[in-house]
């Protein structure tokens, strides 16, 4: 098996360098604004690395990772919003709020906030997964049901006006375990602990994809019968698969709060997991580096094309869409693999 492995790591290897390299020189190079956009774009690609493992790996196309985003996000806004002092969050002032809701109190930990920024969203893709994989639910039917998991999510936060902010969401954070979130300093720190986490889930998810159970992860998207009747358990390896994606998209939400300084419900509806499950696909979703390729690209280039055309890029990402899917399946990822074979031969 290693000896089976070492042509694919050597191979890999000049890429990785690269990669390291840029995200190091990245604070030296950037000015300070182009590093917070990196940074987000980053968190996009962690949730991107999560649909990579589900999608491309197990066969589960999910199109509501903004659920789980916006679970991490909205724990970790909930801790920075506690920690400004002077009593109630500003929002809940305006809306009427004479108490701090029940809720909320535990929040002002950030042992508390953290984890449930990652467990909340295990647990619900832990429940969401068995109740759907047991009555064998898949395809296009898993798909729309997460899609509408996603829209149930935006109606409920933007109802409750005094318990999160309502359609505006939460803004104004100002530190960070201390740290004022203005500074320069401690964006370029929050650029490289998302560098790093990324980093660190990027090796650990390859890890288990090279697994055996990263091999019979395929073998359930390629076949799931035939793994029931071998005598596993395709749902629970189902279940598992899409929690661990969830917690990463939680984990990633969590990040993203402090490196923008808003979140809402407009960041994790349906319109936004749209958007990453077309990165991950453009990237290339059978690879996890094509994920990750995918969410940074298509992050820049919808900064750089809706300063231009702000109506037009929804349009153009629904074409870009299309002609992946049908001209390029495999993705930026797929192409350079077809051009390297085609030189070697």
């Amino acid at each position: 098996m290693i000896k089976r492995q070492l042509p694919l790591i050597k191979r890999h290897v000049p890429f990785a360098a690269i990669a390291v390299i840029a995200l190091v020189a990245a604070p030296l190079l950037l000015e300070p604004f182009r590093l917070g956009l990196l940074a987000k774009y980053l968190c996009y690609a962690i949730v991107a690395l999560g649909i990579g493992l589900a999608w491309g790996q197990g066969g589960m196309l999910t199109l509501g990772q903004g659920v789980f985003f916006g679970l991490g996000g909205y724990s970790m806004a909930m801790y920075l919003k506690l920690t400004e002092g002077g009593g109630l969050p500003d929002f809940m002032v305006w809306s009427g709020v004479e108490e701090l809701p029940a809720l909320w109190v535990p929040f002002a930990n950030p042992v508390f906030a953290i984890g449930m920024a990652v467990l909340g969203p295990v647990a619900l893709a832990l429940i969401l997964g068995l109740l759907v994989f047991r009555q064998r639910v898949r395809g296009a039917y898993f798909a729309i049901l997460t899609q509408a998991l996603a829209a149930a999510m935006v109606i409920l936060l933007v109802g409750q006006q005094g318990l999160t902010g309502g359609t505006n969401g939460m803004t104004n954070f100002f530190d960070l375990f201390g740290q004022d979130l203005a500074e320069d300093s401690t964006q370029r720190g929050l650029y490289l602990v998302v560098a790093f986490v990324l980093g660190i889930l990027y090796l650990a998810t390859r890890q288990l994809v090279n697994s055996r159970y990263g091999r019979l992860l395929v073998a359930v998207r390629d076949g799931e019968d035939r793994v029931r009747f071998l005598g596993y358990d395709p749902a629970l390896v189902k279940t598992i698969t899409f929690a661990a994606s969830a917690g990463m998209a939680g984990l990633a939400g969590a990040l993203f709060v402090p490196v923008v300084g808003i979140f809402s419900p407009a960041l994790l509806g349906v319109v936004p997991s749209l958007e990453l499950v077309v990165a991950v696909a453009v990237g290339g979703r059978h690879a996890l580096a094509g994920a990750v390729l995918g969410a940074v690209l298509m992050g820049y280039a919808k900064t750089a094309f809706s300063e231009q055309f702000a109506d037009g890029w929804l349009y153009l990402q629904g074409a870009l869409f299309i002609l992946v899917m049908t001209l390029a399946p495999k993705g930026i990822i797929g192409m350079a693999g077809r051009l390297r074979r085609a030189r070697a031969t």
